[in-house]
């Protein structure tokens, strides 16, 4: 791990995250006239089964959060990646041979030759040179050599490689995840309130890049009938969920203190959707230190406990609030 640690380094973001209260969000206008969906126990308890097998294998899964290995930004125009003391991207020799292959950046586009004699693969093909499309792309090309795959991603208006390896240390070492107890007082009934004009979220990310989302509206939704409000957005090109960035009071001692993420259904035609809270789930940050995600807006801080869903990773990059802190200011 400290092979890879002058690729990342936390931005000071204390004023956009440690500096705001946990203040409450309560709404002026009336929220959705009911606050639960009748949902049957043993049916709701097997989905939630499923939907956590699928989300164990997101993070700990052969392609998982948990794989990744480096992240390094593409700032300069030629990079070589290996394994000997000689390359400018610099990956342990236990999976990755002494030169891999260099990289050239012209622009906006990335090319990617590999060295002699090492066998690189891309959808199942052995290439030699390849131009690389990024995550921004339709479809992001990915280089795999043996455990590591690589490829590009589009950050705040800068490149990165991303690293995974399925035999990284992280991933051998994974604790498994925890959830509070199913709660479906939490389950609830959300209305959207679509903005007047639309709206882009600036949104910054844990390294301190700010990255935009569109957002649709706002969900209004009541617990233990107090009226609240989160703003609903759009992941990247994905417009058939909303993306919820939330941070409550549990942040402070038992979930991730950057706050989790969760994805809703869109709203049916009388403007309602679902809300589960017992769907929350840790940031990918929450596991890896080279993972780039967004910290919640302002008007998403909730000053309850919302006590479901994921809880902090107590694995080894288990962060406690304080050290989050302590890292953001360093």
């Amino acid at each position: 791990m400290s092979s890879f640690a002058s690729s990342r380094r936390l931005a000071l973001f204390g004023l956009s995250f440690f500096g705001l209260s946990l203040a409450g969000t309560a709404c002026t206008r009336a929220p959705a006239t009911s606050t639960k969906s009748p949902v049957d126990s043993a049916t709701y308890a097997a989905d939630t089964k499923d939907w956590r097998i699928k989300r164990l294998d997101a993070i700990a899964g052969p392609d998982g959060w948990s794989t990744l290995a480096g992240l390094f930004w593409l700032d300069s125009a030629r990079y070589t990646i290996g394994s000997s003391d000689q390359s400018t991207i610099k990956l342990p020799s236990d999976n990755t041979p002494a030169s891999l292959g260099t990289l050239t950046i012209d622009g906006r586009t990335v090319r990617f030759a590999a060295t002699r004699g090492a066998r690189v693969m891309t959808d199942s093909m052995v290439i030699d040179t390849i131009t690389m499309a990024t995550d921004k792309s339709a479809k992001v090309t990915v280089l795999r050599a043996g455990s590591v795959t690589y490829h590009v991603i589009e950050r705040g208006g800068r490149m990165a490689l991303r690293v995974k390896d399925s035999s990284y240390v992280l991933r051998r070492d994974f604790k498994g995840l925890e959830y509070y107890p199913l709660d479906t007082a939490f389950r609830v009934l959300a209305h959207l309130v679509p903005h007047a004009a639309p709206r882009t979220l600036r949104i910054m990310n844990v390294i301190g890049q700010t990255e935009e989302y569109r957002s649709p509206g706002m969900l209004e939704f009541t617990i233990h009938g107090v009226p609240y409000h989160i703003t609903a957005s759009f992941e990247g090109k994905d417009t058939a969920q909303y993306f919820i960035i939330f941070r409550d009071a549990t942040s402070r001692d038992s979930t991730y203190p950057a706050g989790r993420f969760m994805y809703v259904a869109l709203a049916d035609s009388a403007g309602n959707t679902l809300l589960d809270f017992n769907r929350a789930f840790n940031p990918p940050c929450a596991f890896t230190a080279f993972a780039t995600c967004p910290l919640p807006p302002k008007e998403n801080v909730i000053n309850v406990p919302v006590t479901v869903g994921e809880l902090r990773y107590k694995g080894p990059h288990g962060s406690t609030l304080e050290e989050v802190a302590r890292k953001a200011i360093q």
